[in-house]
Formats: structure tokens, C-alpha cells, sequence
């Protein structure tokens, strides 16, 4: 490369930085800055009746995973704090499973459909969108609770002689968030599904593969990138939710987002809340590093 090559290259690379400035500026101001003002919080003292005392201390990290037993003054495990963790994991895990089982067929279903049809499914897919989160969340909770639409239409169905109790259980907890983040599973596979050759369906059953063989050795791997962004697109998300556990699980089955909620509320403890933030963040962090990885063996893999 020539001087004149490198020198045009340099201011061209020049003017792409100062064209991004404002922009850097803003996610720095409006991301970056308040994440660093909960870290910088992780490290101090609680106030009396909340708020923080500027003074340095690791209490609210310690209270992340550890507590002192109300007798004998002893470091423990905080039962509490890991159950409501080992919840939020394990809900998150499922939720993503689920609505990935039912968000498969619904984006195979959607992708074989003709290209004028396609466009009404995926109107109806995106119409959740439109709809205010609580009010959504308030509506499951409308249809599943002892009085409403499901138990009354199994009470008169004769299916069932007492309400089935959903409201304020793990279970109402799946039901709903499964709905909210459904369409957030759906798309991503369907963009996959719509790439698919259809072609390979009909060599694999050529060489006398079965359906399930097909679905496994074909189908999966080829869509594997659309499973893993909806994947990370819906666990993220359910991760640290906060709605839809307040309401449908009526404050006793909390999640990590109730939980930081309340240390910066009732609890007014300000340094544990943001320690828990923050831990939040490193939890989404490691998911999109392996999101990342995983992306990054496909494309080198071809």
C-alpha cells in the first residue's frame, strides 16, 4: 500500500471515530455510567434508613452468598439468597426450553406457509408486542386464578370438582412468562427456518432416513443459530424479570429482579441490591459469551 493509500485510509478511519463520538458519548452517559455508579454502590456502607454511607466495605458482597446466623454470629450460606438464585436459573432454564418446544413448530409452521401468508402469521406472532407487559401479565393472571376462565370452564366441563390453585406458584410463573417470551423464540427461528434449503429434507429421505433422524442429523444442526438467539433472547430476559413474578407470583415465589427490588426498597440495603445487580450482570454476561463462542465456531466451521 502506497503513502498516499495509507494516509487515505487513516483519515478515513479518523472520520469514522468522530462521526461515532455522540453516539459513544450517549451509551457512555446513559449505559456505562450507571452501571459504574451501582459498582462503585457494591462497595459501600448501608445507611441507616437507606441510601449509602461513602464508606468502603464488602458487606454487600458477602451478602450476595453469605449471612451471619442470628445466634452464634457465624458466617453461613444464605439459604434464602441461593434459593431464590438456584429459582431464577432453573426458571429461566425452563421457561426457555418450553418456548422453544412450542416456538418450533409454530416457526416451521409459519416458514412453509405461502409468502403473502406468511406475512398475516407473523403480524399475528408480533401482536403481544402492541400490548403493555403488565397488562398482558395481568390478563394470564385473569384467566388462571381460582375464579377465572380456565378453572370455570373445567368446573363446568365436569373435569374438575375443586379450582386447580396455579396463582402464586412456580407453574403460573412458567405459564407466563413463556407467554410474554414466546415471540421472542419464534422469530429467530423463523428467520433460520425461512434460509432453509427444502431440498435437504428430500435428500435425507432418499437415503432412507426416518423422520426423527432427519429432524436430528438435518433440520437441528442447520438451525442451530436461530435456537441459540432465541435461546439467549428469552433466558436473559426471564433471568431478571420482574413483573410477571410480582403478579403471578404474589411476592412469595420471588425472583433475582424482586429480590433487588427489595433491598433497594423495604430492605434498604443499597450496597447488597446493587452487589446483586451486578452479579445479575456477570450471569447475562457469561450467557453472551458463550452465545458469542458458540456463533463463532459455526462461522469458522463454515
Amino acid at each position: 500500500m502506497s503513502p498516499a493509500e495509507e494516509t487515505a485510509v487513516r483519515d478515513q478511519v479518523r472520520s469514522a471515530w468522530y462521526l461515532s463520538a455522540p453516539a459513544l458519548a450517549v451509551l457512555t452517559l446513559a449505559a456505562v455510567g450507571p452501571l459504574l455508579i451501582v459498582l462503585v454502590y457494591s462497595f459501600l456502607t448501608p445507611g441507616t434508613h437507606g441510601n449509602i454511607e461513602w464508606i468502603f466495605s464488602l458487606e454487600g458482597w458477602r451478602g450476595v452468598l453469605f449471612e451471619y446466623d442470628i445466634f452464634d454470629d457465624t458466617l453461613k450460606l444464605a439459604d434464602g439468597n441461593l434459593t431464590i438464585f438456584w429459582r431464577s436459573v432453573k426458571l429461566s432454564f425452563v421457561t426457555t426450553v418450553l418456548t422453544f418446544i412450542v416456538g418450533f413448530p409454530t416457526a416451521w409452521f409459519i416458514a412453509t406457509r405461502p409468502t403473502k401468508a406468511r406475512a398475516a402469521w407473523l403480524f399475528l406472532i408480533t401482536i403481544p408486542f402492541w400490548t403493555n407487559l403488565l397488562i398482558r401479565t395481568f390478563a394470564i393472571n385473569q384467566i388462571i386464578r381460582n375464579e377465572g376462565v380456565l378453572n370455570t370452564l373445567l368446573l363446568k366441563a365436569g373435569v374438575i370438582s375443586t379450582p386447580i390453585q396455579l396463582t402464586y406458584t412456580d407453574t403460573a410463573l412458567l405459564i407466563g412468562m413463556v407467554y410474554v417470551y414466546l415471540p421472542l423464540m419464534v422469530l429467530p427461528l423463523f428467520a433460520t427456518i425461512d434460509r432453509f434449503d427444502m431440498r435437504l429434507l428430500e435428500a435425507g429421505y432418499d437415503l432412507y432416513a426416518s423422520r426423527w433422524q432427519v429432524l436430528r442429523r438435518v433440520i437441528l444442526p442447520i438451525i442451530k443459530p436461530g435456537i441459540i438467539a432465541g435461546s439467549i433472547l428469552v433466558f436473559i430476559p426471564c433471568l431478571g424479570a420482574y413483573v410477571t413474578p410480582r403478579i403471578l407470583g404474589g411476592g412469595k415465589n420471588m425472583m433475582i429482579g424482586n429480590f433487588i427490588e427489595l433491598q433497594f426498597g423495604q430492605g434498604k440495603n443499597w450496597p447488597l441490591g446493587a452487589a446483586l445487580s451486578v452479579a445479575l450482570l456477570v450471569i447475562v454476561t457469561i450467557a453472551l459469551l458463550v452465545y458469542v463462542r458458540t456463533i463463532s465456531g459455526e462461522r469458522k466451521n463454515g
